[in-house]
Order: structure tokens, then sequence, then C-alpha cells
């Protein structure tokens, strides 16, 4: 066979394997979102749990508290039984002759309702018949019409504290080992249901592993779990899980979810910020098995406990996790109104499983919030410590919400600040000390400074015009106002005669007028403006060869947004669809941008115009049509003529003013702007950058916290209309929402005293909450699927009786016989139940029955998530490393990734260990998150996401085969199969295969797996360069081909749906 068949006989097979691995990928971890309801009939219907859902959901936006179609309402018993103008809509007991039933079935020649949308199921429409049949009863339902009352409607059962009912009695009491087992085989037991056998152990094991550390056990592990023949065995397994570092990683990660953890600020600009601390905070909780209720109170309130430690004013940067908004333009108010709303969104979310955000704008549709409930809590929250900060020291750059930031130095970092902090006051305050001899130096520099600026000449034009098509007016001042058409590229030719010479330099004032958009001196709707390039000719009016004269630098005032003197000169256009626009750009809001602007260029050798002059002022910004608006064109014959341009415009009239006439503001700004130039105290202020440079190179690590205001200083909190924090409405003052539980009289009403009615045991949802979100986290589904919502329009619990049970142990405090809030005592009890220790293999005849495992007759299996697919490919290769906490790091990923922020940052991949650190450490830029993080479903975090969608795409597979990082890990799962495993080729192969699924392989796998191998070495032997390239090896000949070989092999094995699968 010829070197060219091999190669077709080799990409022919090649594509078959990972045509055989995409279909085994593309059918793991497959699973349903919808609700499976309860098997078997319902004997009563309750209305609250069965027809309140479907009325809510299809009838109340036209029938309820908002509106009254038809002066029909459904969301009130007495309302609903009086009928609207059509009569009686319901006649309990007789669903027949009920006009609801006949318009949701569209009879009786009226329009089907609910009008305009789909259609009830037939399922909907049954349970609604049934429940008319059985007398149509609202269950503990006032008969009241007022809206004052709507919130106290019947209290949905989320909303009713939950009581520990007596374990239901079974048939097979020997499968029960915990109190679960008992709810979930009287289930089983109910529907005729059998639980399955237990997993193997080798299984078992794996799976508990991965559940509580989210990393799989090694091969020596497993042995030693299976020679272990103990009754206890598995129990001593579990708790030496518990008590390792990484249960904290694998429990910190949904945590992060909630917490919306992140590296970046988020939005467009979303510069980097340092949160890690919080982070490492969240895994040391877990780890230290903090009591749920203080792991609460820390992070909403840690810093307002008494006397405060590190730790706990870290804890608060849950609330600090929100993004801020820093681009140009932005209110800052209204992005703090954006961050307290997402605290009470993220809040009402985490703790109470409430879409409270549905009632920012309105009251709650379809759950007993109001608006006023919404920024009641806001109110907890709107007392925190903020500044409106710059992005830069000049007053033009655009502002943004700045908080809190904790300093945490070391020993040695704190003793080094203190002797820089001490002498930098030193110098602050020698700088700040007025003298004779300074106030001597300033009058003289200030009268320089009114001198230079008498020495420019303004030019009276004498023809103007606009490449564009834009009028240039003339005005008296000797300006230029421009008006008109607007074009994407434009030039500015001003024609004029002056008889100065030895002219040095040629200045442009960029004026505001009223005239131009929001009354600053540029074109574009903002007011601003951007001058690409400036040309100067000289020479007679009817010279045919004009003398172009060439500047040598450019000078501009603190005016400019930015300003690129290698740029300013090019005649090349900006595109703007790629590049950002280069020359003098002024990008400034409010009063700043109404000030006047200057830009001064200096010419490379003295001018002598003998006449006339002819400027050229370039746009050539394309769609952005940033033009300046209004100019004025000035020269001058002075040495030093970038003087006119050292001071700020804001100070520049200040200058004119009289020493005494001066306000005290107008004298200390002016004084600053001189100790900030004068050369009497250059030594002074390069010490001091010197000192500050030095403090930051200490590299001290920060946190973000949150901190209260004074008391005195709270604000004022308002109802915004509709939303919109423009639109204040009624005063409104902290308090919780009144359809749960009261606050306490002596509670404070504040983030702390909102934190202890959190976890008070009279709150019907934390407790059930936390529970569910845990038991989602073990067994792929919440005992209530939607646990992001609790409310009305969220599933009710498959299995309330265990949800109530499991809520109520979880708080009932150890001496009474509970848990006390432990998460590890939770959590242990899940995982040692006989319901968590089945086999996930399920028959036919129970998919049909149960095809997503609500009821749990089988064992849980489903895809791992994002960070533990890459976590078990390091782990099983050899390269994880082992290292808790710290700096988020910065892996390998698909080069060019973080070139859509337009902030600069590059992506540095990291070095040595930091390179293999768990997917929990990788730095998270909200505009840009980590490609293989989110092709596995990870978010953004952005916002809170309580629930991951579980997806399954060809792009996963294909990263999983062909990523750069991912054929590393192959590389050395091959290496450390060949340097731990015994020194032949099948025990090689069942060393890598128990690596990455933690059971022997069957010997038809271990055939195949010879097949696969025997033709990888077959095409590689044939093919050296290509074996070198995948292998990454310098070696040739043979074992480069071995090498390659090896690496396909360990790819398909890291491949394996049972690999990645949790099972």
């Amino acid at each position: 066979m010829n070197e060219t068949n091999e190669k077709k006989q080799w990409s022919s097979m090649v594509r078959y394997v990972k045509f055989l691995i995409f279909i085994a990928f593309l059918v793991i971890g497959i699973r349903a979102v919808d609700y499976l309801p309860p098997a078997g009939a319902q004997a009563k219907v309750d209305f609250k749990r069965d027809i309140e859902p479907i009325f809510a959901a299809h009838c109340y936006q036209c029938h309820g508290t908002r509106k009254a179609s038809g002066q029909f309402r459904l969301d009130q018993q007495g309302l609903a039984l009086k009928g609207g103008i059509s009569g009686a809509a319901i006649m309990p007991g007789a669903s027949a002759d009920s006009l609801l039933v006949k318009r949701i079935l569209g009879e009786g020649g009226q329009a089907r309702m609910p009008m305009g949308a789909d259609p009830l199921s037939e399922a909907q429409i049954r349970m609604i018949r049934q429940w008319i049949d059985q007398g149509a009863v609202w269950t503990d339902a006032p008969d009241v019409a007022s809206p004052a009352k709507d919130a106290q409607i019947s209290k949905h059962w989320a909303y009713v504290k939950p009581v520990q009912k007596a374990l239901p009695q079974v048939f097979k009491k020997a499968w029960v080992r915990n109190p679960i087992d008992s709810f979930i085989l009287a289930r089983l037991e109910k529907e005729g249901l059998e639980p399955s056998s237990e997993a193997g152990k080798a299984a078992l094991l794996r799976r508990v592993y991965l559940d509580l550390t989210g990393l799989p056990p090694s091969v020596r592990e497993v042995d030693e779990f299976l020679a272990d023949k103990s009754d206890d065995a598995y129990e001593k397994a579990v708790d030496r899980l518990l008590a390792s570092s990484h249960y904290g990683e694998r429990w910190a990660r949904p945590w992060l979810d909630l917490a919306r953890y992140a590296d970046s600020n988020g939005y467009e600009k979303d510069n980097i910020r340092t949160a890690w601390k919080f982070r490492d905070w969240v895994i040391d909780a877990f780890n230290a098995d903090m009591p749920f209720d203080q792991f609460t109170i820390e992070q909403l309130a840690g810093d307002m406990l008494p006397n405060p430690t590190e730790n706990q004013r870290i804890a608060t940067g849950f609330h600090r996790n929100t993004m801020v908004n820093q681009e140009g333009g932005i209110d800052p108010e209204e992005n703090r109104f954006e961050i307290l709303a997402d605290r009470v969104n993220t809040t009402s979310t985490v703790w109470l499983g409430s879409t409270l955000g549905c009632a920012q704008c309105h009251n709650h549709k379809y759950d007993p919030f109001t608006q006023k409930d919404y920024y009641k809590l806001m109110a907890f929250f709107d007392n925190a410590e903020y500044q409106v900060a710059y992005q830069t020291a000049g007053e033009d750059s655009s502002r943004y919400i700045s908080e809190p930031q904790l300093n945490l130095p070391t020993p040695e970092q704190n003793s080094r600040r203190k002797v820089l902090d001490d002498e930098i006051k030193q110098l602050e305050s020698k700088l700040k000390t007025q003298t004779p001899e300074l106030a001597l130096e300033q009058a003289g520099w200030e009268r320089e400074l009114l001198f230079e600026q008498k020495r420019w000449t303004v030019l009276n034009p004498l023809k103007s015009e606009s490449t564009g098509g834009a009028s240039l007016n003339r005005l008296e001042d000797g300006s230029i106002l421009v008006s008109g058409q607007k074009s994407e590229y434009d030039t500015y030719l001003i024609t004029v005669k002056t008889d100065l010479r030895n002219l040095t330099a040629i200045r442009i004032e960029a004026l505001p007028d009223e005239s131009l958009p929001k009354g600053g001196p540029g074109r574009d709707p903002y007011g601003n403006f951007l001058l690409t390039g400036i040309e100067l000719e000289i020479g007679a009016l009817a010279s045919a060869k004009p003398q172009s004269i060439v500047f040598k630098d450019v000078f501009v005032d603190d005016s400019a947004y930015r300003i690129e003197k290698k740029e300013f000169f090019s005649t090349k256009p900006v595109n703007t669809a790629t590049d950002r626009p280069a020359g003098w750009f002024v990008n400034a809001t409010g009063d700043q941008m109404r000030l006047p602007r200057q830009a001064v260029f200096v010419a490379e050798k003295p001018i002598n115009p003998a006449g006339a002059m002819t400027i050229r002022l370039k746009y050539l910004g394309g769609s952005l049509n940033q033009a300046i608006g209004k100019f004025r064109i000035s020269v001058t014959n002075s040495l030093d003529p970038r003087k006119v341009v050292s001071i700020p415009a804001r100070l520049r009239p200040v200058l004119s003013i009289p020493s005494d006439k001066r306000t005290q503001k107008q004298k200390t700004d002016i004084s600053a702007q001189f100790r900030a130039t004068t050369p009497m105290l250059k030594r002074e202020r390069d010490r001091l950058e010197q000192l500050r440079t030095d403090l930051k190179s200490l590299g001290i690590v920060s946190a973000m916290i949150m901190q209260e205001r004074p008391v005195y200083d709270r604000p004022a909190t308002f109802i915004r209309e509709r939303g919109s924090f423009l639109n204040k409405g009624e005063k409104v003052y902290a308090a919780t929402p009144g359809i749960l539980h009261a606050m306490p009289e002596s509670a404070q009403m504040n983030r702390l005293g909102l934190a202890r009615w959190i976890v008070d045991e009279n709150n019907p949802l934390t407790s059930r909450v936390a529970v569910n979100r845990f038991w989602e986290q073990i067994f792929g589904h919440g005992i209530v699927e939607t646990s992001e919502d609790f409310g009305s329009q969220g599933e009710r619990p498959v299995n309330q009786e265990l949800l109530d049970w499991l809520a109520v142990e979880f708080i009932k405090p150890v001496d009474k016989g509970g848990m006390g809030w432990s998460v590890k005592k939770l959590v242990k009890l899940m995982v040692t139940s006989s319901a968590y220790r089945q086999s996930s293999t399920a028959s036919q005849a129970l998919i049909e029955k149960d095809p997503y495992n609500r009821l749990l007759a089988r064992g849980p299996r489903f895809r791992m998530e994002a960070e533990m697919v890459r976590d078990m490919a390091l782990a099983v290769s050899g390269l994880l490393s082992g290292k808790v906490g710290g700096p988020s790091v910065f892996p390998l990923q698909p080069e060019g990734i973080w070139k859509a922020p337009y902030s600069g940052e590059k992506w540095v991949t990291s070095k040595g260990e930091d390179a293999y650190r768990r997917t929990l450490y990788t730095f998270i830029r909200r505009s840009s998150p980590f490609p293989m993080m989110l092709t596995f479903d990870a978010t953004s975090r952005e916002a809170c996401t309580v629930r991951r969608v579980r997806t399954n795409t060809p792009l996963q597979a294909l990263t999983l085969l062909n990523d750069e990082a991912a054929m590393v890990n192959a590389r050395a799962l091959a290496k450390r199969a060949a340097s731990e495993a015994q020194d032949d080729l099948r025990s090689r192969l069942v060393y890598a295969f128990r690596l990455c699924v933690s059971r022997m392989p069957q010997d038809k796998e271990i055939e195949r797996l010879l097949d696969l191998y025997n033709q990888q070495l077959a095409f590689f032997s044939g093919n050296e360069e290509e074996a070198m390239k995948v292998a990454k090896t310098k070696e040739a000949g043979a074992q480069a081909a071995q090498n390659a070989a090896w690496t396909m092999v360990a790819n398909v094995l890291l491949n394996l749906d049972e690999t990645i699968s949790k099972q």
C-alpha cells in the first residue's frame, strides 16, 4: 500500500473513530427540565397545588388584580363565582354547565380562552373540570375584593412554615437506611415501583467522590475500598471525603454561581477587579462546615456584627460581586440603582427562592409580593457606603460607583507600608504648606501664564470651506461655527493672511456653543469631538506651489480623553469597525463637556507666512460624526508655546481674577496646579511619586467589602415608578414582605436585621430552598425542580413531606437531635441513604414510568458540570495541582479570546502548577469567559444563576477531541499509564481505563482498545512527522509512533461518556 492510500485509510479510520465518540458523547447526560407529575390519579384536586398555577399562568393577566376583562376576575373566590357581564362562569359540582369550561373549550360560538394564546392542554382542562365537579373549593381562600388585600391571598404551600411529620410506614423496611429512604420508598410503593439494586462498590465510590470533592478516586483508593469488607467501609469513605480540603472547593462552585462571583466588573469596559479572597472565604466556610445560618449572616452583614473579624468583613464580598459600569457618559446614580436592584433580586433568589425581581416595576403578577415590598427590601441595602470615582485623575474622566476595599497586608507588608505611609504623609503636608518663597514664585508663575496667553494672535479667516458640505460661518471673535451637512469624513480648509513672522506654533481652540449638541464644542450627539489631523501651508495667495510646514510636536490641555501623537498627522481614514479613533479626542460629560479646549501644534522651524496660510483640519473618524463644531485659530512667536496649555481650561479664567477677589476654591485650585508644576517642588513630587510606586509594588491584596454609612447619613429610599430610577414615587422604609413572617419588634431595620430574619426559624422558605439546592446537586434534580422559584409559577415539590422533614431537621438545634444548620450533616444523610446508593441502570419499564428519575427508583446519572469535566481530565492525567485557594489563574485557552474586550489586557497563560489548577480558580472575565466552560454550560457570572442548563451539543464533543488543552491532557495520561502501570500493553490499557472510569474494563473493551492502539501505531509508524506533531515530542522513529498512538488512545478514553458522567 502506498503512502497516499495509507493516509486515506487513516483519515477514514480517524473520522470513523471520532464519529463513534461523537455519537457516544451526544447521548450522555440527556435530561429534561419538565416537571414529572406524580403518577396515578389525583383523589382530590387541591386549588393551590393544581388549579391556581394554571390560572396564574394563563388567566390572571386578563382576569386578575390589574385587569378584569368582561368584569370577570378569577383570582378571588367570591368574584370568580359571581362571574362577569356574561353571568356566572363557575357552577360548583357541574363542570359541563360552567361557562368557564365552555370558554376554554371554545364552545358556543364564542372565542376560545385564553384569547390570543395557546389553548390549555387536555390535562389542564381535565384538572379544571375535576376541580369544579368536586365543588370548586378555594382552599383557605378569603373572599376579599379589596386590592389592598391582594397580597393576603390564601398562602401558597411554600409560604407556610414546614412541619416535620412522622416517617411514613413502608413494606420493605430492610431497604431503609435513614429517614430519607422512608419517604422515597413510601412514594415508590404508592406508585407500584421497586427501588433498584445497590450500585457496585467501585461505581458507588466514584459517585460519592465526585459529589463530595468533584474529583475521581485514584486507582489505589478504589482498590483499598474494594478490599475493605467492613460494614462501615462506605461511611468511613464518606467521612474522609467530608474532611478533605477539596470538599470545600466542590461545594464552593455552585455557591459562586449564586454569588455571581467574577474577576472583572462587567459591561463593555469589563475592567479587572481583585475578588479572589471572597472565593477563598467560601471554600474555607464549606470546609469548616460553618453553620448555614452563620454562613448567611456573614455574607449579608458580616461587617455589622459586633467587632467583626477580617474574615467576616471579607464575607460581605457576596454583594460586592455586582457588576460595575465604567462606560463613558453613564450616570453613576443609575448604575448604583442597578447595583441595589441586583442585591435585592439576588437575595430573594438565593435565600427565598422567589422571583421578587418581577416586582421592581409593578406588583408581582403571580406571587403575593408588591412593588412596595420590593423597595422596602431595597432600603435595607440603600445605606451601603459608596462614592463616585473617576476613571483617571482628570475631571473630564468618566465617573463610576466605587465601594470600599479592605487591604490585607502580610506582617512584613504591613511594616513596610507603615514606613511608606508616614513619609508620604510628610511629603503631602509639605507640598500643601504655604511659604513666602512659594507665594512669591506662584505670583510670578501666574503673571507669566497671563503674559503667554496674551502672546497669541487670533487669525481672521479670509476664506473657509468644508469638503463634506458643511457650512462654516465666521463670527466676530474670529471663531468659526460649523452647521449644516454632517459627513463621515470632512476637512475644513481655512485661508488666512498675516504679516507676523518667526511663528513657533499654531493653536486650535475648540469652543462650546449652545447651537451645538449638549452645548459642547463638537458635532457628535454628546457634544464631543475628534480631530484626526492638521496640515499647514504657507505662500503667496497666487502661489502655485505653497510650502508645507512640518510640526514636531503637539500639546493639549487636560481636556483630552486621548491624544496619540504618532498617529496625529496620518492621512489614513479610521475604520470605526476595527480601529479606535486616533488624534485629539475629547470625550467629556456634563459641565466638563461645555468647557473650551485647546491644542498647540509646534513647528519644526520658525514659520514666516509671507502673506497667506492655508490650514486644513481633518476629521477622518468614519461614521462617528465627531468633527469640531466651533473653533478658533491663533498663532504665536513664543519660545515656549506649550505654556498656554499647561493649566486646565476651567482654571484659565481664574488667572484674570485678582487674588483677593477669588473664592476659596479658586485659590485652592490655582495653588494646587502651581505646586504640581513648579520646579521648586520637583524633588518632593518625584520622591512622592516614587513612594507611591513603592507602596503599590508591595502587592498588598485587597478584598471588596460592604460597609454601612453612618445612621445620620442614611439616604431616603423611594419606589421607582415602572422600575425607572428617574421616576421617584412614594418614600418607603426598610421592611420585609408582608406575606412572610414579621421581623421581631426588637430587630434592627438594617442588613444585619434582614440577615437574621432570613434565617429565623419562622421563615418558611430559607431552609426549604437551601435543602432543595443541596439535594439538586446530589441527585441531579431538586425536590422542587424549579429551585430558583418556589412561587406559584414554579413546580410543586415531587415529595413535599420529604422536603419539609429535611428543612425542619436542617435547622433543628443539635441539642434537640437536629443538624443545627450543618451542611456536612445534611449532605452525609443524603449520600448514605439507600436512595443515593442505588444503581443508575434503568429498565425500559422504569424509564417509561419515571423517565427523568424524579421518584428516585434508581441512582442519579448525568453529565458532569463544566468545571468537573476539566478537573476530571487533569486528575486522571496526573497534571492536577492540589493547591487550595489563592489568586485566579490563566490556564491554556485558544488564542485571541480576549480581543473582544477593548481594555487591552491579554490572557497570559500561567506557568507551572498554576496552569493545572482546578477550574474553580480560572480567571472569569464576564465579557469573555473561559471558552471551555461556556461550551459546557457554565455562566458568565453576570447575574445570579441557580440552575445551569445542561445541554448536549456537537461543539462539546469537538472541544474534548480537538482542543489543545484536551490534547495536553491526553499526552499526560499516556505518559502516566506508561510510567505507573506494568510494562506491557494490556496492563497499561487496563490502568488508563481504571484511571478514567474507576472500574475494571471488560475483555471486549480491552480488545477494542488494543485494536485502536494497533491501528494508530500502524499509521504513525509510516507518518513520522505526524507522529511527532501529535505526541509533541522530538523523539523520532518507533518511539514517536508509540507515543502518538498512546496519545490517541488516551484521547478516546478521556472522551468516553462514562468518563465525563456521574453515574
